[in-house]
């Protein structure tokens, strides 16, 4: 198989990498065989499952996940998840905190790649399932974490099946993975080249104490504080930043630096820097100053080359919401986001 076209080196774990099932990017469970003790659209929550002990409803223990009923025939249940954004799933986390005596004892995962979007009996009929985490024994009450082999991790996704074998519950599911954004879409005019959904992936911060820095590429508003990225107070004379690598080579023409919902912490000021293919370092955005709770839009230099990535600098610390990138890719960038995508046309 020849080398993956977007797969630049990366000595990160897949960890780190975006969950492009995760609802912040527009996963949802499309459909479950069985969801008698608790709904599957539990499975995509952000954040860890709760549990409140002795809290029964009419038909047991309410859990915070995705549960069966006891299965008294051969077989096993099944959940089909629509990802997020589709791309190459890297790992998969089958989560099943607080399911301890009623958690499955083996799960498959398989995944596959469909144009728009299919119908749940089109799914169910495809013949393209492919498994990308063959049958593994999974324990109770626990983060279940699974690497997706080669070549398999290779090949976009845009759809998942979570097997349990033969019931039981899961809290959370992820998956983790590099999105490819459609090539129609992106090519069409002027896209946000940072946003986790068009291929922008974090690949360093200074510190995330409070939140995780792939926030800030994630789609729409936040609506809380944690929703963005925030760091600790700092008590020296550094400054805090944190870098982005593009979803491809593109040449950015506007920035927003977003400080909704901080308002007794946002930075003071940001500087933008960006990066060429060649290592050479542009200043895209001098030192601008901040306001708490505030959408900032700036232009950059419209002669400015083309860039791969970006680091944004804060002074001295702080949090923000949300950073774009909004402009064009460059041809040779399209080129290989098709090849990723499967357009050879």
């Amino acid at each position: 198989m020849s080398p993956d076209p977007l797969d630049r080196p990366d000595p990160r774990d897949w960890h780190e990498l975006p969950d492009l099932a995760g609802r912040q990017l527009g996963g949802s469970v499309l459909w479950a065989n069985d969801e008698f003790f608790a709904e599957k659209e539990n499975l995509l929550k952000p954040g860890s499952a709760a549990f409140t002990p002795h809290n029964f409803g009419h038909k047991g223990q309410t859990y915070d996940g995705w549960e069966t009923r006891r299965r008294r025939e051969p077989g096993q249940d099944e959940a089909i998840i629509r990802l997020g954004a589709s791309g190459q799933v890297r790992g998969v986390v089958v989560d099943t905190a607080w399911f301890k005596g009623n958690a499955p004892a083996h799960v498959t995962v398989q995944a596959l790649a469909l144009p728009g979007y299919p119908s749940v009996p089109d799914l169910l009929a495809s013949e393209d399932w492919e498994t990308i985490v063959p049958k593994s024994a999974v324990e109770p009450d626990s983060v279940n974490r699974f690497d997706v082999p080669e070549p398999q991790r290779q090949s976009r996704r845009t759809h998942i099946k979570l097997i349990i074998h033969p019931d039981g519950g899961v809290a959370r599911f992820r998956a983790h993975g590099l999105a490819i954004p459609d090539p129609a879409f992106v090519s069409a005019g002027h896209v946000d080249l940072a946003a986790a959904e068009n291929g922008g992936l974090i690949v360093g911060c200074s510190n995330r104490f409070y939140s995780h820095p792939q926030q800030l590429l994630l789609p729409g508003k936040a609506q809380v504080m944690g929703d963005g990225w925030e760091t600790a107070r700092r008590r020296d004379e550094a400054n805090d930043w944190v870098r982005v690598r593009l979803g491809g080579e593109g040449k950015p023409r506007w920035a927003e630096i977003d400080t909704s919902c901080f308002l007794g912490n946002a930075p003071g000021a940001a500087s933008l820097t960006g990066f060429t293919a060649a290592g050479d370092e542009i200043a895209l955005l001098p030192r601008v100053e901040l306001r708490p709770d505030t959408c900032h839009r700036f232009a950059l230099p419209a002669d400015a080359p083309a860039v791969e990535e970006a680091r944004l600098d804060v002074y001295p610390d702080g949090g923000l919401a949300r950073l774009r990138l909004w402009g064009e890719f460059t041809p040779s960038a399209l080129e290989r986001i098709r090849t990723s995508w499967g357009d050879h046309g």
